[in-house]
């Protein structure tokens, strides 16, 4: 093996991709020391989304002050690849974490994501990438396009800025003042869910729970964004509810579309074509790829069959070394996956394997270069 491209998603609760990746290549050097090793860790959109980046491609975290989750300073970054990219998380300043036991989608707000947009755009980029994932907020992406110069108001004709609490008091958008640094740059949402906005699979059915709504707030919630979406009908001409993926992210998804013009991409799409993927993986003689379970919902998009895919026409074989292989997982062949490899070694329920899926991993990695090796590739 002269050169393998390192891709795998994170083991949600057991390893990141960059220790996946560190991992993986360290085997392959221990078989293969001439080889040459191209890591490209993976993240889906929330926390991490950033440093993956720019561990990938390279660039500079750009740090700076940030209206986080409940309106107060904190502390934003974002990452710049390069002169003209950009890439934002919703996490560093509206992420769930931030909210500690405060969690309260009614009154969190993505202000902050709004500022850390318009810093880059000003910098001068024209293509930025935001991540969406990992959020607190339920505000339709409101917040954000308030920072960038979209004017709320209510029925006393007041502006203001509205939360998931109170997307109901909006009476009408004004978007005349954004910014016009805006204009001209070109927004990649990442989204990995094609929830919609508003209903039993909406924003606030699905993910508010989990961000603290009970029942009653969850029901208030889910009003409050299809009043925000018949008043950007009405008044922008968009229409949130009938757009796949508005409900990511507290319908960010739907904001990010209706208030910024960005275009929702699925989130290993955005990281290919960010990396030039096509361009590594040329010459390549494996690609090692994986994920915390590979099954059916793989092949909506996740990072193994995107990957897979993209390999596939360019005819590399891809290796895919998860943790579990679910019963519907053969389909992944077909698009483009040549093997696939679990690094469970023993039986023992998840709570104890995580505990040792570091080793298993470089186990599995061991074995599967002993083949490659045996077989002369």
């Amino acid at each position: 093996m002269k050169k393998a491209v390192l891709i795998p998603d994170s083991f949600k609760g057991t390893m990141s991709s960059l220790e996946i990746c560190e991992i993986m290549g360290a085997q392959i050097k221990k078989h293969f020391p001439e080889a040459e090793i191209l890591p490209v860790p993976v993240a889906d959109g929330g926390e991490g989304t950033v440093d993956a980046f720019l561990t990938a491609v390279g660039g500079e975290k750009i740090s700076l002050p940030a209206t986080g989750p409940f309106f107060e300073t904190t502390g934003g970054f974002y990452g710049r690849l390069n002169e003209t990219t950009a890439v934002v998380e919703m996490a560093a300043c509206a992420g769930l974490p931030l909210a500690g036991d405060k969690k309260d989608p009614e009154r969190t707000t993505t202000y902050g994501v709004g500022e850390l947009i318009l810093h880059a755009a000003r910098a001068g980029c024209s293509h930025i990438i935001a991540g969406l994932g990992g959020s607190c907020t339920n505000d339709g992406g409101a917040g954000a396009a308030a920072a960038a110069g979209v004017r709320f108001y209510n029925q006393r004709d007041e502006a203001f800025i509205p939360t998931g609490g109170t997307l109901k008091d909006i009476s009408r958008i004004d978007a005349s003042g954004l910014d016009p640094c805006l204009k001209g740059v070109t927004i990649t949402a990442m989204c990995d869910i094609d929830n919609p906005l508003t209903g039993k699979t909406g924003a606030a059915s699905v993910f508010a729970p989990q961000k603290g709504a009970d029942e009653a707030a969850v029901k208030r919630l889910d009003e409050g964004l299809a009043h925000l979406a018949g008043i950007v009908r009405r008044d922008l001409g968009f229409d949130m509810e009938s757009l796949p993926g508005a409900g990511a992210a507290g319908g960010m998804g739907g904001g990010m579309a209706a208030f910024f013009g960005a275009k929702l991409q699925m989130g290993i799409e955005t990281v290919l074509d960010a990396v030039s993927f096509d361009k590594i993986a040329e010459g390549a003689d494996w690609i090692f790829t994986g994920e915390g379970k590979i099954d059916g919902q793989s092949l909506r998009g996740k990072v193994v069959v995107g990957v897979a895919r993209r390999a596939k026409a360019l005819g590399v074989p891809v290796a895919a070394v998860v943790g579990d292989i679910g019963d519907d997982a053969q389909d992944a062949y077909s698009e483009g996956v040549t093997a696939i490899f679990s690094i469970n070694r023993v039986a023992v329920d998840f709570s104890r394997a995580r505990l040792r899926s570091k080793s298993d991993m470089a186990l599995t990695m061991d074995n599967l270069c002993r083949f490659i090796k045996a077989c002369g590739k």
